[in-house]
């Protein structure tokens, strides 16, 4: 089946986002991208899980009416309908899912459901079509850290993920303890500018172990240090770098670890973390003259329904789809991991 205009669908947590893209030969172009954002959960300092449902369900149809009619598109014009199926927020996935069903089934239109992290790995190709696999990917979001060795797309290797907080949870928590409003992410990035380094020396959890990862014990050590401070506001920069050097460490070297021992030119940054420039530009340095990275723009990585309709438009294109009986997921792993990857040499 020939694919030319998708419609994607985004609801996995607090934000609402369509988008239409159109399949090419060469590349897949984004004709629109709406994101509606819930800034309501910032006075509760983190998602509400009831409130992020109803206003899905408040916002859903005017977002995709929007997307349609800023790509210049019409319903009768698409030819399959993506959205996001998990892991994510059942309450939130549930109204993109019966919306996107319900347009399936009116429409008569394949329906596929995707996977929330296998969008972010899509993200990239929509700014750069050269990205292609194989290739090292590190997704860090608030719900997920998870370091990948694409073989091919739909053929992933897990090499290594959090066993406990992700590192975007780590940055909204610490940045509570400093007092930022949630989320704290990028707000932290600013602060850690203004810090001294070294005046901090938090730990770097399991960072010569392997290529799992572990965030609980140093969002403790900052919580200790916050207390153990005789005034935490003067040294509110010096925690945010203290906190910000350990983590990206981490993720930076456990990253190129990875591309070293397979043998990788290619090193790409996806998820909600991966606005982090400071991440980007040391992943960046520490592969220089050994491996390229990527980076979609923030747009592409924070939650967006462009990610989704580029993994569900390559899907599609190879003739797969879902079932009206699909239903949502909390949890669940990646569709195409396989065994343990191939060594380099």
């Amino acid at each position: 089946m020939a694919i030319r205009h998708v419609l994607g669908i985004e609801t996995s947590c607090d934000e609402t986002s369509a988008a239409v893209l159109r399949v090419e030969e060469d590349r897949t172009a984004v004709r629109s991208l709406v994101i509606l954002s819930q800034d309501i959960h910032r006075v509760f300092g983190g998602v509400v899980p009831e409130l992020a449902s109803r206003e899905h369900l408040r916002t859903i149809g005017p977002v995709v009416e929007r997307a349609l009619a800023e790509a210049g598109v019409g319903l009768s014009q698409l030819d399959g309908i993506a959205v996001t199926a998990g892991p994510g927020l059942i309450g939130a996935l549930l109204v993109g899912l019966m919306y996107g069903k319900g347009l399936a089934f009116g429409l008569g239109k394949p329906l596929l459901g995707v996977h929330h992290l296998e969008g972010h790995l899509f993200a990239p190709t929509l700014e750069d079509p050269t990205l292609q696999p194989p290739f090292i990917a590190l997704l860090v979001s608030g719900g997920h850290t998870l370091l990948l060795d694409v073989e091919d797309w739909g053929r992933y290797h897990r090499l290594g993920e959090t066993q406990d907080d992700a590192a975007g949870e780590a940055f909204d928590k610490v940045g509570t303890l400093l007092g930022l409003d949630y989320p704290a992410g990028a707000q932290v990035e600013r602060l850690a500018r203004e810090g001294r380094p070294g005046r901090f020396d938090f730990p770097r959890p399991m960072l010569r172990e392997g290529y799992d990862f572990s965030f609980s014990g140093l969002k403790t050590a900052v919580l200790r240090a916050v207390r153990a401070c005789s005034d935490p506001g003067a040294d509110r920069a010096n925690l945010a770098r203290g906190f910000q050097d350990a983590i990206i460490e981490v993720l930076v070297e456990k990253t190129a670890r990875a591309v070293r021992d397979l043998g990788r030119e290619t090193a790409m940054i996806g998820g909600g973390v991966a606005c982090n420039r400071t991440l980007a530009f040391a992943l960046a340095k520490r592969l220089e003259g050994a491996a390229r990275v990527v980076v979609a723009s923030p747009r592409l990585n924070t939650d967006n329904a462009a990610m989704i309709a580029a993994a569900g438009a390559w899907r599609l294109a190879r003739g797969e789809h879902s079932g009206m009986d699909l239903e949502p997921f909390d949890s669940g792993p990646l569709p195409g991991l396989v065994g343990n990857p191939p060594r380099s040499g």
